[in-house]
């Protein structure tokens, strides 16, 4: 019996350990240091105007490295550009900056969140900074608050906006078809219209064909008249030689 109980007792304590081995542990951070660059990251955006903006935008990442650098706040360039980005964007949303509250830390073993909400002139929003496994920021999302009444109003007008292109599709289909019916009648119009363009060229070409009927002559009355008719054209100026008459004789045939 005790045998057995010292078994159980090994076996539970072997799956602890496996268990205890598989999970990772959370990543260690100072929240001093994270508070630093998120604060950084406001304090500047707060005070920039569009032209600051477009300034970073335009600079070479050497130079916004050695900003960085100098500022000790390890930010890639276009870690720092999308950021921005999200910047004006949730200002054109909610309105202009005003301020924030206290910073909030959740970490895990890929990476540390730090969190605060802020206020704007119109609404206010949830700041998040994601900082991943090496404490280096990686992004900014900015995330208005909306009231229950404006998230209805805006799925309302979503539905309205998506069930209008719908029937606007379907109108579009209908009239469409309605015009199928119109495909026979002008096929039938066109064979009929190439018939009638084929019919007098077909008259034009008989027409054009002329049916000539040789008159079978005999040679040697053509030679006779042929005769007959220089020597009257030379009547005139020969000397004394007038054509009386030609009869034609009758060829001797030997037998």
């Amino acid at each position: 019996m005790k045998k057995r109980i010292s078994l159980l007792i090994g076996a539970l304590a072997l799956t602890l350990s496996f268990t205890g081995c598989g999970s990772k542990k959370e990543l260690e951070y100072d929240e001093t240091q994270l508070t630093y660059v998120t604060q950084f990251i406001i304090a500047n955006f707060e005070v920039m105007d569009e032209e600051a903006f477009d300034n970073y935008r335009q600079a070479s990442e050497y130079q916004i490295n050695k900003i960085m650098s100098e500022a000790n706040a390890p930010i890639e360039p276009e870690v720092l550009i999308s950021m921005m980005d999200a910047w004006e964007a949730a200002e054109k949303e909610c309105g202009e900056y005003v301020e924030h509250g206290e910073y909030q830390f959740e970490g895990s073993d890929s990476g540390v969140v730090v969190s605060t909400e802020a206020v704007y002139e119109e609404r206010e929003a949830t700041l998040e900074f994601k900082f991943d496994e090496n404490l280096n920021i990686e992004s900014l999302d900015i995330a208005a608050d909306y009231t229950t009444g404006e998230i209805l109003k805006k799925a309302g007008m979503n539905t309205i906006l998506g069930m209008g292109t719908v029937f606007l599709v379907l109108i579009f289909l209908a009239f469409v078809i309605s015009l199928l019916k119109y495909i026979p009648m002008l096929q039938e119009k066109f064979t009929k219209k190439t018939e009638k363009n084929k019919t007098p060229v077909k008259e034009v070409l008989k027409a054009e064909v002329p049916i000539v009927e040789e008159e079978l002559t005999d040679d040697e009355e053509l030679v006779a008249v042929i005769t007959a008719a220089i020597a009257a054209a030379d009547e005139s100026v020969s000397d004394g030689f007038v054509v009386r008459s030609i009869r034609r004789r009758k060829s001797n045939k030997w037998n």
